[in-house]
């Protein structure tokens, strides 16, 4: 029984999606629930799961189409309850038996004729058993597949072996430049003007030869897409200005010193100091409810409640899930929960409504090493907070030169709503409750 592989009812606004990659291939035997096509929409990854156990019959989208909610991706022969397993090695045997009588034809054939070239691999010589990622890559280099050795299943040519392919021609054509080079060196000064001239031409040549000047170009993702528009949104929608300070991190770390082994062993968690920035966010936030809020129109909504955007990197670009009523977390429930965030949008796990609202974010490059920064809003937020590296510094601490880990902090803000007072205010009381963190343990 044929079954056709639809593409699942999409995330609201969300209308069409692109196939980021086959996992199966035709002929492919497949389980209920394995997943077989990945789909990119603007904001997650989506997994097509397989209905029922059988074999993938035939691909009807290929990879970088775009698709549309129920539309058919491929078509699956469902196995039957009985008797699959001996229908599947009759097959295997029918077929090893007819390669057999092709085998022994073929073999008469060859030694009425001789010595015969070894043939490429199965798959290997023709277009139409290449994929669609390969075929686009043979098609851009103009490459010959017969010439190339395929190392997947069946011989079948993969991306890997075409890249392998691709560096051994770069080191040829490089050797053979070397060797002219070489070449044009060697020979004697006293020769006439013209043999150095002719000598030095092929030098001269590769000056200007750009063959080795290798350009790849690739569709943007779906989410870098939506990404970009989100970014000149905030640039051209927005009066988006800056301010910077700088805190103190010794009592944070002092504090997770003492208290991170236990902390671990009652949580089951690693205590960091996000958590402590979620919270001290939060009461700031409550002193300034303006920051908090967004502009609809014409109108201020005024939100009551305290949804932080957490900014998450990925492979595939960053992301932002949103803690839903952070103030009613304890420090333990934000950490998991960050975590839990990272290693789902790793994954493409994350879930568009996770992904949806937020009245506030915050972001931190200084896990990549960023000492300074100014982070762009995400609409229709009004503000944004960067973290940046922590970095041991000499400041002057009652009168005298210490130093201590520092770190800069960087809040942007929508200057249509916010006043520069507000937001210097906003970021000065971060700055007291990081430095003093038992004030967010008594909330004063």
């Amino acid at each position: 029984m044929s079954i056709e592989i639809k593409v699942p009812a999409l995330p609201e606004s969300i209308t069409e999606a692109t196939i980021v990659g086959w996992h199966k291939q035709p002929g492919d035997r497949v389980e209920r629930d394995e997943n077989l096509v990945d789909l990119e929409t603007d904001k997650v990854v989506l997994e097509v799961p397989a209905p029922c156990d059988g074999v993938l019959d035939k691909i009807l989208k290929n990879e970088g189409d775009t698709v549309t909610a129920n539309e058919v991706l491929a078509r699956l022969e469902q196995a039957s309850a009985s008797g699959e397993d001996e229908q599947a090695s009759g097959t295997a045997e029918s077929a090893a038996d007819e390669a057999g009588e092709r085998g022994v034809r073929s073999e008469g054939a060859d030694k009425s004729r001789g010595p015969q070239p070894t043939p490429a691999k199965a798959g290997a010589g023709g277009d139409e058993h290449l994929s669609p990622a390969v075929r686009r890559m043979v098609s851009e280099h103009d490459l010959d597949p017969s010439r190339i050795e395929g190392t997947g299943r069946t011989g079948r040519i993969t991306k890997e072996d075409v890249l392998r392919h691709l560096a051994a021609q770069e080191d040829a054509r490089s050797n053979e430049t070397q060797n002219q080079s070489a070449m044009a060196e060697a020979v004697p000064w006293r020769q006439s003007a013209r043999a150095r001239e002719s000598s030095e031409e092929p030098r001269r040549t590769s000056l200007t030869d750009l063959s080795n000047r290798p350009e790849r170009r690739a569709p943007m993702t779906r989410l870098r897409q939506r990404i970009a528009e989100r970014l000149l949104e905030a640039q051209q929608t927005t009066a988006m200005l800056t301010t910077f300070n700088e805190s103190n991190m010794r009592p944070i770390m002092e504090l997770r010193h003492r208290h991170k082994e236990r902390f671990e062993r009652s949580y089951g968690i690693k205590l960091g100091i996000m958590s402590f920035f979620v919270k001290a966010a939060i009461e700031a936030l409550k002193r300034f409810p303006a920051v908090n809020a967004s502009i609809d129109e014409k109108d201020i909504i005024y939100h009551g409640y305290y949804d932080l955007g957490i900014a998450v990197s990925t492979e595939r670009g960053l992301l932002v899930p949103v803690l839903r009523d952070a103030d009613q977390m304890s420090f333990a429930e934000i950490e998991t929960a960050i975590a839990d965030f990272a290693r789902r949008a790793r994954d493409g796990k994350i879930n568009i409504d996770e992904l949806t609202g937020g009245t506030f974010t915050l972001t931190n490059g200084g896990i990549f090493g960023s000492l300074l920064s100014t982070p762009i809003l995400n609409p229709p937020q009004s503000g944004i907070l960067g973290m940046h590296k922590i970095q041991d510094r000499p400041v002057v601490e009652n009168g005298e030169i210490a130093v201590c880990p520092m770190m800069y902090l960087a809040l942007s803000y929508d200057h249509r709503l916010i006043d520069g007072r507000e937001a210097v205010q906003f970021l000065a009381m971060i700055k007291e409750l990081i430095e003093d963190p038992s004030r967010l343990l008594l909330e004063i």
